[in-house]
Formats: structure tokens, sequence, C-alpha cells
């Protein structure tokens, strides 16, 4: 029998970390290929052999990370169950590397740890840090727990892993134990930290590294003035390719205050030269916008209508019998609902309602679903919300119509894009964002598209007119899919006559 070691550096986009991958010709002891949630890929045995460098913690809550700390890239150091559960392995792997993330887990399913600015040692000294803190995650989202008194913000002792005050000791003593004294100069509870469960399963160290220079695009877009003329002659010249529908139907659904109504003032901004407010917009626990609106935009102020309705929903809520009725999604889709039509959270539109059209046409029904998220919440967004936005999504499947997701708030999500806004596709940290609700709400990348609209300005930003048009351009190659396949079914019915 003979084994193979094969080690590589994986550099992923924001995250960086070492791979083991051990091949052997025995075999009673396969290779095996393995797929965690979230995408995330490991190599592993049926053996004892050692374990690959892969991180335990989840790619939301990497980012979790991110956004607390900045602009950053986490590069794994030490992974006890690689490295082993002692502190000479922690040392050797950790010191003089810092900033640097410190995390436990246990088998209760706790995820905590500390962050410090200072490079770990073994002076044997406190060292002051008034940027240290402690965390948690529940799920994941992150409690910070900051130091109370900076001059004892970390000790570096050679016989134990991270040791921040005298609060929380990872590897407490060299062994795979928790050391816990909350109030020490870290205020948190022993019960929200780790659950009293002090025996750690897994321990890992990541340095934090500044991402200064920016990466390549992940995305080319074109930052020109030209360019936001090109794409309003597009969206103006725009024709549907069905000749019965003059402007075609984007339905736009999401949570409360994840920006739909918001969406739909900041593109009307762009025809209309200066910032608009027509749609009810902004922040609120329960849904601002109590109709079904679909809203026409004119090509400047007297203009022509655009070939485009965009039709605003009630805001999904979590509680049953909140925000948008589900039961009424069918009906939307289908061109039941009547413009200015007031939704019952409690009760879903009935065929004998007033307005109720009973016959819908083309022209009447929904041609493309967006579905708007607010970059800032896609960590946090609730079981329950995510379950409706499954249910939604079913009942759209079935139709055959086509889906975007529009991510809004970038420029609050990341401090890149709050700089400037053409950043956006050079942000490892929306690129991140991107992919996580890809794979929540089960839509490709390609179709997820940031965007940021207009709040708090006075005038127009070029940069932000393109993000909001090229958005819009996307919802019109979605519909002209739609007409496609449309015109596809009637060809296959028309030959299946013919035949018979």
């Amino acid at each position: 029998m003979w084994i193979l070691s094969v080690s590589f550096l994986d550099k992923r986009e924001g995250f960086e970390q070492q791979h083991t991958v051990w091949i052997c010709s025995c075999p009673q002891a396969p290779l095996i290929w393995s797929r965690r949630p979230q995408s995330e890929q490991t190599l592993s045995f049926e053996t004892t052999e050692p374990s690959t460098m892969n991180s335990m913690l989840t790619r939301t809550q990497q980012v979790t990370i991110w956004k607390e700390l900045g602009t950053i890239r986490l590069k794994l150091l030490y992974k006890a169950s690689v490295h082993g559960f002692t502190a000479a392995a922690f040392h050797q792997r950790c010191d003089n590397h810092g900033p640097t993330v410190s995390v436990g887990y246990n088998n209760s399913g706790y995820v905590f740890g500390g962050y410090t600015s200072k490079p770990f040692s073994q002076s044997g000294q406190y060292v002051n840090d008034d940027k240290a803190f402690l965390f948690n995650f529940r799920g994941e989202r992150l409690n910070k727990y900051p130091v109370t008194s900076s001059v004892y913000a970390v000790r570096m002792i050679s016989t134990s892993g991270p040791y921040f005050g005298e609060a929380l000791v990872l590897l407490n003593g060299g062994q795979a134990v928790v050391y816990t004294n909350p109030g020490s100069y870290y205020n948190f509870t022993a019960a929200d930290m780790h659950g009293n469960n002090l025996n750690l399963t897994e321990c890992e160290v990541y340095e934090v590294e500044e991402t200064t220079e920016l990466e390549k695009p992940w995305r080319m877009i074109v930052w020109e003035p030209e360019q936001r003329v090109k794409l309003m002659d597009s969206i103006q010249s725009y024709q549907p390719m069905n000749s019965s529908v003059s402007q075609f139907r984007v339905l736009l659904i999401g949570p409360v205050g994840a920006g739909k109504s918001s969406f739909f003032n900041s593109f009307k901004s762009v025809f209309r030269g200066h910032v608009t407010s027509q749609a009810i917009a902004g922040s609120s626990t329960t849904s601002l916008t109590t109709q079904f609106r679909a809203y026409s935009v004119r090509a400047g102020r007297s203009g022509k209508p655009l070939p485009i309705l965009l039709c605003d929903t009630m805001g999904l809520e979590e509680n049953k019998g909140a925000g948008l009725d589900i039961d009424d999604i069918s009906s939307i889709l289908k061109g039941h609902l009547p413009d200015c039509y007031q939704f019952n959270p409690s009760a879903p539109l009935q065929s004998e309602s007033h307005g109720y059209r009973k016959c819908p046409e083309l022209k009447d029904q929904i041609h493309c679903v967006v579905y708007v998220t607010d970059t800032c919440k896609i960590s946090i967004l609730s079981s329950k919300v995510e379950e409706k936005l499954d249910a939604i999504r079913r009942k759209v499947n079935l139709m055959g119509i086509p889906q975007l997701v529009l991510l809004t708030k970038v420029d609050e999500a990341c401090p890149l894009v709050k700089e400037d806004v053409t950043n956006i596709y050079k942000s490892g940290y929306i690129r991140e964002m991107v992919r996580d609700i890809s794979d929540r709400l089960g839509v490709p990348m390609s179709c997820v598209i940031p965007v940021k609209n207009y709040s708090e300005e006075l005038e127009l930003d070029t940069s932000c007119d393109i993000l909001l048009l090229s958005a819009v351009i996307q919802m019109l190659r979605c519909a002209d899919d739609y007409f496609d396949e449309i015109s596809d079914r009637l060809s296959s019915t028309e030959v299946k006559e013919k035949r018979y």
C-alpha cells in the first residue's frame, strides 16, 4: 500500500486556506468527495488520516465577520483537528501573526471566540488592545462582547491557546477544553457563550489580512456617461416580442423594507432627471405598500410611457395574516388583480371581488418576477420569510415565468461600495452576498443583480443610474425569454392540432 500527500493553497475571493489531499492505493480506504451545505466542498476519508484544512465557519458566518472587521481576507492558520489540540501546536502556527480571529466549537452546536489586533506570543504578559472583542454566533447572527479594560485584553500564555483576559481561554492548559470567567474584562454569560459546554470539538485561528488592493472585477460593466445614454435608449426603444403586449409587467416581491418601492422611485428618477418619490417608501416594521400598483414610467415629464410596468406589492412578513398573502400571488401572476387593489392580509382575493379580471389577457399577466432583498439582512433572513419565498418560487416555476433577484443597499453593506459605487464588482463581500442569496433562493448567480436605490440623495449619480438601468435591461431580456417560451408553446400546440 502507498499513500500520496498533495498540498495546495486555495485562494478564493475573500478567503484563503491550505488543503492537503491524501490519496491511498488501498481499495479499503477509498477517497470520498462530499458536499457540505452552502456549496462548501471537502475531501475526506473513511480512515484515521488527517482531515483537510477546511473552515468550519459557514460562508455566511465568514461574511458576517468580514462585515464586522471591514475589507479583509481570512486566512486559516491553525486547525486543532489537523495540527493538534495542544498549546505548542497553536503557538507554532500562530505566534507573530495578527490580527487574528480565534473560534471554538463544541458538540452542543455553539460557535464562539475572540478577535485581537495584536500578534500572539509566549511572553506571559498582558497586551493592551482596545479593539479586542469576544463573540458568539446564534445561527448566522454575531453577538459581540467588547473588551471593558483594554490593558488586560489578551494574555500571551505559553501553556494555553488564545487567552482573552481572564474571561475566555481556548485550549486551556493545552487541552481540548475551554476556561471562562465572565465579567473579567469582558461581559457575557457562560450559557450564552458556549451553553456551559466546556469541551472543544474544534478550534480554529484565522489571520485577518487587509485587502487594500481591489481584485479584478468579477463582472464587467462600463461606467461612462455614454453608457447611461445607451442603456436609456435601449429601454425606450424596446418592443415586446408579442404584438398583443405593449408594456411587459415585472412583479416586485420582497420582505418589508427591502426596497421594492424605492427601486421604482429610483428607476423613475433616472428618466425624470431628478430624484422622485411617487411610491410610498421608507422604514417600518410593517409594509408601507398596502395596494397592488402597476407603475408606468415616462421618458421625461411629458414623454411616452416606457415599455415596462413595475408592479409593486405588500412586503412579506413573518407572521400569518400579515403582509402579502401567498394565495394572492397566483392571482397576481395570472393577471386577475386590478391596479390599486387593496390587499387584505387575512383574506386572499376572491373571484367575486370588485375589479377582478375573470379572463385576463397576456398583457395583464406577469412576464418577469423580481425578488428584492436587502443585502445587509441576507444573513438574518428569517426562516419563515424564506419559507414564504420558497412557496412563491414554486408557484412561479410552475408557470414558467423568468425570475431575477435585486440586492439593494449595497453601499450600506460594503465600505468599498459606500466609498465608490463603481467598486461594486470589485467587492469580494458583495460577490459572497450574491452567492449566498443565490444558494438560499435557488437561482443562478447570473440572475442576481446588485443595485443602489436613491434614498438620501437629492441629485442623480451616473454610476447609480447605470446600475439601475442595467438591472432593467436584464428584466427586458427575461421578458424576451418568456415571450419566446409562449411562442414555442403555441407553435407546438399548432403542430399537434395539424397532426390530428
